[in-house]
């Protein structure tokens, strides 16, 4: 099982940070050690003082696949969760502005917090129409819509499957909208599913 993760795949999220609107999907990678499952508590590291939020939608691969058409796409994913990808922001500015790649503000132990229970498709009556959401400590702060994706999650997988053969699985975070920002120790993070929370972590 890999996570290949969509960075900058909404619009106002690219504005917030500055950065240039993409013309194909910015992928990276998080290891396996990044999952904190079961609801654990998120342990701040020592390494950074700026570590963000960022709720997103997650794929679940569901059949092996490589080249894969888009339109055929949507037979490779069987399920949508939540989970949020922790960023360093402190690291990743260090290494962006050296040119340097970010490997380590994005995949350090614990930055991927994920949901256990994945929605089934056939129980979601619009793919392309899906609401999710972070509070924290009861405060919403991020809010998205997946008809405000840039690349869709058929385009999203027809493209990695030019470079990765997708395997049975595998997890796909699809990307942020806007309203990152710092996370606090004694905070506590709540990813909702449509209104359904899906994900609760606590910072220590």
């Amino acid at each position: 099982m890999k996570i290949l993760a969509i960075g900058r795949n909404y619009v106002a999220h690219i504005e917030e940070l500055g950065n240039e609107r993409p013309d194909e999907p910015v992928v990276f990678t998080k290891p396996n050690t990044a999952l904190l499952t079961k609801n654990k508590p998120f342990y701040y590291p020592d390494f950074t003082q700026d570590i963000h939020h960022e709720v997103e939608l997650v794929l679940r691969i569901c059949r092996n696949g490589k080249f894969i058409d888009e339109r055929f796409a949507h037979k490779y994913y069987d399920a949508i969760g939540v989970g949020i990808d922790l960023t360093a922001r402190d690291l990743q500015a260090k290494a962006k502005k050296k040119g340097l790649p970010w490997a380590i503000a994005k995949g350090f132990n614990g930055s991927a917090p994920l949901a256990d229970h994945f929605v089934p498709i056939e129980e979601i009556p619009d793919v392309k129409n899906i609401n999710f959401r972070l509070e924290i400590n009861g405060e919403i702060r991020q809010q998205g819509n997946t008809s405000k994706m840039i690349f869709s999650f058929e385009e999203i997988i027809a493209y990695l499957s030019k470079f990765f053969l997708l395997q049975k699985g595998d997890l796909i975070f699809t990307g942020t909208p806007e309203g990152v920002g710092p996370i606090q120790l004694g905070d506590t993070m709540t990813a909702y599913f449509e209104n359904r929370p899906m994900l609760e972590t606590a910072v220590k």
